[in-house]
């Protein structure tokens, strides 16, 4: 059912936890399936230096999660705006139909901190 990226994210996920100090940070939650992703992260010459992830529910939830912070540690911020996804779909090895919402989820909480990062700017 699950690529085997996937399940490698679930089972030793990256960048699990939180940054205390974080520059930006977002929560956000499905109301319907009630999966909740929160991203902290610090910005350092204009690139995201360090970023976390906390995920609450299902595999494809973490999977995701984990994935995403793969695909921006290092970016710079406008680099992280333009990511998409198709690329985190394309990290994760594509997610069955029925576990999509996994990733829409990990992109509204990029979209959500990249904007607490532009009204901090």
């Amino acid at each position: 059912m699950y690529s085997a990226e996937v399940l490698d994210h679930f089972e030793n996920p990256r960048n699990a936890g939180t940054i205390a100090d974080a520059d930006a940070s977002a929560r956000i939650e499905n109301p319907a399936c009630g999966d909740i992703l929160e991203l902290t992260l610090k910005v350092a010459d204009g690139r995201i230096a360090e970023i976390r992830f906390r995920a609450k529910g299902c595999v494809a939830a973490m999977a995701c999660g984990s994935a995403l912070t793969e695909l921006l540690r290092g970016k710079s911020v406008d680099e992280a705006r333009k990511l998409n996804r198709e690329e985190l779909l394309r990290a994760v090895g594509e997610l069955p139909p029925a576990s999509s919402h996994a990733s829409h989820l990990a992109m509204d909480a990029l979209e959500a901190v990249l904007q607490q990062l532009s009204k901090k700017n």
